[in-house]
């Protein structure tokens, strides 16, 4: 049986990544059909990860009468509670570069509220990535995990690969290393998103072949 599911992300770095870890967890038994160019942006106005996620969710499952998979991803910051979480995306809203480089105002912000809190140390600098990702149906059943990779976030950026902080982000699995110098591979088996995205693989193998 192949399962056909919508992905309601419109960011193709976040398409690339979801692509990839179904088709490594779940070959041809899963097939992910891509956003419809119809359907307008949601207001991710929830005030939880998995919130918005339900929300991107139902608006594809609304607009296509399919399944619908959905996720949302925040970056928790010990030094700076309450920040960024889930407004990670929008961090450096009030900037107006970040109209058009929001990836680059949003780790420029995120560098110099570390640096203005005299946060120099790694062990000053700890953080966690939060992924949460949810498949909804038509008829009102969900899957929903989450996965979480914590880190260090660096002195300054480095590395090449990636998006969004991953310049900035040094797993504990690769302390001296960014997700952006460690690259996909690498990024794909250890991320938060990796990590959700392998249980949700788990949970829809098992339906898929029901």
């Amino acid at each position: 049986m192949n399962l056909e599911i919508h992905c309601a992300s419109a960011n193709p770095d976040k398409v690339r990544e979801i692509e990839d870890l179904f088709r490594e967890h779940l070959g041809d038994t899963v097939t992910l059909l891509p956003r419809p160019t119809e359907v307008p942006d949601v207001d991710e106005n929830a005030d939880t990860l998995i919130g918005n996620a339900r929300l991107k969710a139902q608006a594809i499952v609304d607009a296509t009468g399919k399944p619908a998979v959905a996720d949302d991803t925040g970056l928790f910051v010990d030094a700076l509670p309450g920040e960024l979480g889930v407004r990670t995306a929008r961090y450096a809203s009030d900037r107006p570069e970040h109209a058009n480089d929001p990836y680059g105002a949003n780790r420029q912000k995120l560098l110099e509220s570390l640096e203005s809190q005299e946060c120099l140390t790694p062990e000053s600098r700890r953080a966690r990535f939060v992924t949460v990702a949810v498949v909804m149906w038509p008829d009102g059943r969900e899957l929903a995990v989450e996965g979480e990779c914590r880190g260090t976030i660096a002195l300054t950026e480095r590395g090449e690969h990636g998006f969004g902080f991953d310049p900035l982000f040094m797993p504990d699995e690769f302390p001296d290393q960014t997700f952006a110098e460690l690259g996909d591979d690498v990024k794909n088996r250890i991320s938060h998103r990796a990590r959700a995205f392998q249980e949700l693989a788990r949970e829809l193998r098992d339906v898929s072949t029901a």
